[in-house]
């Protein structure tokens, strides 16, 4: 380990990042919503959209080969792993219809690329993307208690592994569906500068703000600004 980043190269046991004691250990106080009130709100969400998933099942399945839910491994507090769940919204590695972007066609420079014109989407994926329906089953993940409502979005662990170490504020707390990045432009705004957001987040968390970006979503979705 350097003086400016933290190894995220080994692995400390099956399913954690290998962190810094400091890290792994700092007991960041919950200061948003009560942990409780968000997952009963996760729970009444999958109970009252269960038609609505059922349907979207069915419609993925019909659009494209391979399971409706994407699994994959994301960071999440003080550095550990969790099964993190989406719609699919791509098409598999095995589909003929998959073609793989190339890196300089990126919209986005940094360590997290973005593609507008990405060709691995499919048909109803577009949909699912721009209305952010895509991100339904993380109310499991709530749920469950390995992410909040509101708070940063879980990165992958090769993006992590990148940043620096004011970057690591960001694994101080669960991460979230939403937050202040997410009601702002979302795509549209630089890798670095959602970073800098989320930090910026986390050293003023409160009930009060997680509210007022839970209530500014609605409007962001509808918009759909940076939502590819």
């Amino acid at each position: 380990m350097n003086n400016t980043r933290i190894n995220f190269d080994a692995i400390k046991h099956s399913g954690q990042l290998y962190v810094h004691a400091n890290w792994l250990y700092y007991q960041n106080p919950d200061r948003g919503l009560p942990i409780l009130l968000q997952r009963t709100a996760a729970l009444l969400g999958i109970v009252i959209l269960s038609p609505l998933w059922l349907l979207l099942v069915i419609a993925i399945r019909m659009d494209s080969k391979g399971s409706a839910i994407y699994r994959q491994l994301r960071v999440g507090r003080h550095g550990q792993c969790f099964a993190f769940y989406k719609f699919r919204t791509m098409y598999c590695d095995d589909d003929p219809n998959y073609i793989k972007p190339d890196p300089k066609d990126s919209s986005r420079d940094g360590i997290c690329l973005k593609f507008k014109n990405d060709p691995r989407i499919t048909r109803i994926g577009g949909f699912l993307r721009r209305s952010s329906i895509d991100e339904l089953p993380q109310l499991w993940n709530v749920l469950t208690g390995d992410m909040a409502l509101v708070g940063p979005r879980p990165a992958l662990a090769q993006e992590v592994a990148q940043y620096s170490l004011a970057q690591m504020d960001r694994l101080k707390v669960l991460p979230g569906i939403t937050g202040i990045w997410q009601i702002s432009g979302r795509a549209d705004i630089p890798f670095e500068q959602q970073l800098e957001m989320d930090r910026q987040y986390i050293h003023s968390q409160s009930a009060l703000a997680d509210i007022k970006i839970l209530l500014l979503t609605i409007p962001a979705v509808i918009q759909a600004k940076g939502a590819y």
